[in-house]
């Protein structure tokens, strides 16, 4: 972390670790004269050169956080960014209103309108779309390979039974959009009851809509009945949102399949409430 405050020449007065990032290592950092600015070391190369991408395609386009400046690394880094600090904390059940939710729909479908086209100069944010089912079933039987080490055999034979039946149901896919994969309060800001921007972009595609609302339906809409109606409305002032109902229950049982294979992965340890959170969920859902 020093070499790299070194190497964008940060003058600082404090530095402390941001607690809520699952993949990369993030630094708050407040400078000399007061303002506040993110370091983000990517988990690597290939999420470092997601991340720069994304940066690039959205400028303009979505709020996100400013890139103050970027080190592609060495052999012992994948490289930083340099962020400004969005005004604002993270997206939080507790305090949201149903104006918060209606701006974070928009947010959402702002993202969801950045549409691939061959014209688009991007090489590390890949467009998945044209083989949908093939890359979500890459991810999931990837995960795999991690889960049945902490699962038995019967509960990972069932889960996969249930994954192929599951996935024959889903309707046709809506994109190629540009998907975040990790939509979720800790990566939305908010400051009061307006939406500041959206942070993190290591997991980027263009693929299917479909996939990108799992998480904020687990962490935030799906507590208050007003907040998932807001957000609603708020997403079809942009865009029409498609019918949830129909891939819903699909994406919330592979996301706790996946996410149980990425606890793994990155230690069960370090992760252990996380886990726990997905193993249950797993359970219930497993049919």
């Amino acid at each position: 972390m020093q070499k790299i405050v070194q190497q964008f020449q940060l003058s600082y007065t404090a530095i402390s670790d941001v607690q809520d990032s699952h993949s990369s290592t993030v630094y708050k950092i407040t400078l000399l004269h007061g303002e506040e600015v993110y370091l983000k070391i990517p988990y690597t190369k290939v999420k470092f050169e997601r991340e720069l991408e994304a940066y690039q395609l959205l400028q303009n386009r979505v709020a996100t956080p400013k890139l103050i400046d970027y080190w592609q690394g060495d052999e012992t880094c994948p490289g930083a960014f340099l962020l400004s600090s969005l005004k604002g904390a993270p997206l939080s059940v507790n305090t949201a209103t149903p104006r918060t939710a209606y701006e974070v729909g928009k947010l959402h479908a702002s993202l969801h309108e950045v549409i691939f086209t061959e014209q688009m100069e991007v090489h590390a944010i890949q467009n998945e779309f044209e083989n949908w089912p093939d890359f979500i079933g890459r991810q999931f039987y990837s995960f795999a390979e991690d889960v049945q080490k902490v699962l038995t055999k019967q509960t990972v034979e069932q889960a996969i039974a249930q994954f192929e039946r599951m996935k024959q149901g889903l309707p046709m896919p809506e994109g190629p959009s540009f998907v975040h994969m990790d939509f979720r309060p800790a990566n939305i800001i908010v400051d009061g009851e307006s939406v500041s921007g959206v942070i993190d972009f290591e997991s980027v595609r263009f693929g299917a809509t479909e996939v990108d609302f799992t998480k904020l339906k687990r962490d935030f809409l799906r507590f208050d009945a007003k907040l998932d109606a807001a957000y609603q409305e708020g997403y079809n002032s942009l865009r029409p949102l498609i019918d949830l109902n129909n891939v819903l229950p699909f994406y919330r049982f592979a996301d706790a399949f996946n996410s149980i294979g990425w606890c793994v992965r990155r230690g069960i340890e370090k992760n252990q409430r996380f886990y726990e959170e997905n193993h249950r969920l797993l359970h219930q859902l497993l049919r």
